[in-house]
């Protein structure tokens, strides 16, 4: 049993806004022996569980970058770990690659080339896509004579409108006779391969040359992904998911990582009230009754 800290201690702001009574949010973390929040929702690299899925995608990613393939598109549902596998591919690649990651992909084209530009420390000249043209291909040149790669992702690049699009293109034919300049990795939901498949953007459709589709966890695998996201945090199996809950947590996320650390996260809380250290199918069932406003945590 995890050691117990009194409930009611000074109180911060409330976990969650339908929550009235009010937790330290420290007691939480300490009553499980974590050093920081297993199930945050933010795109943390040093979580991130490769699953076959995941791991498929990055060697993908790492195979259409290393060979300089120009453009690489990789689709996953809203949750899925894109942004998490993206910053864990970042964070893998050799010194020699220079890396620019967009998120604003509603930028519309000028602004979208400026910001590249600007993550490539490519200071912007005359505000023209001619000027913007040149300066990116000399740059490029220069990282080639340096023996560099360049890799560019752009993040929920199904908001990228088509003339940012059709820029993003030109960029890839900046090119030498033998490789690509470039690398271009579009991350998305699949709405991403819907507007690649439109007639209007054949000539980019025609340039991919590795996609990859993310799929969601397999039951299996919820398991193994609650653990080690409890793992990484800290945690000295203070704390269990048995296994009725492990599989109503996976059928009702229907294996999303970001469902999953939702319900998790709702869960541990509901489990620190209740002095439990095994999260049990019922713990779970509350969680999710609360996630859909059918229950509050507080009248429990």
């Amino acid at each position: 049993m995890p050691h117990v800290v009194p409930r009611f201690a000074s109180c911060v702001l409330p976990l969650d806004p339908v929550f009235t009574r009010c937790y330290n949010v420290s007691m939480y973390y300490e009553y499980y022996g974590f050093r920081e929040n297993p199930f945050n929702v933010t795109s943390d690299p040093s979580f991130l569980y490769l699953s076959d899925t995941h791991k498929e995608a990055l060697n993908h990613l790492r195979y259409g970058i290393e060979q300089r393939k120009g453009f690489i598109e990789i689709t996953g549902e809203i949750g899925a770990g894109k942004t998490t596998l993206c910053r864990s591919l970042l964070n893998s690649l050799e010194t020699s690659t220079k890396t620019s990651l967009v998120f604003n992909s509603n930028l519309p084209e000028i602004q979208l080339l400026e910001a590249i530009m600007i993550d490539f420390d490519i200071i912007p000249g005359r505000r023209n896509k001619i000027t913007f043209y040149r300066q990116i291909n000399e740059f490029l040149l220069e990282q080639l004579n340096i023996g560099k790669n360049v890799v560019l992702i752009i993040d929920e690049a199904q908001n990228l409108r088509n003339p940012a699009l059709e820029s993003i293109r030109m960029l890839s034919n900046l090119e030498t006779e033998k490789e690509k300049l470039l690398q271009i990795v579009l991350v998305g939901q699949p709405q991403l391969r819907e507007k690649l498949n439109s007639p209007d953007l054949a000539q980019l459709r025609q340039r991919i040359a590795v996609n990859f589709h993310l799929q969601a966890l397999r039951s299996e695998e919820v398991k193994e992904y609650i653990k080690h996201r409890l793992r990484v945090a800290g945690s000295m199996d203070t704390v269990t998911f048995s296994d009725d809950a492990v599989r109503l947590i996976a059928a009702y996320s229907e294996g999303i990582p970001r469902v999953i650390n939702i319900i998790c996260d709702k869960s541990l809380l509901l489990g620190f009230v209740k002095n439990a250290s095994v999260i049990d199918r019922s713990i779970i069932q509350t969680s999710i009754e609360e996630l859909k406003g059918n229950v509050t945590l507080a009248a429990v």
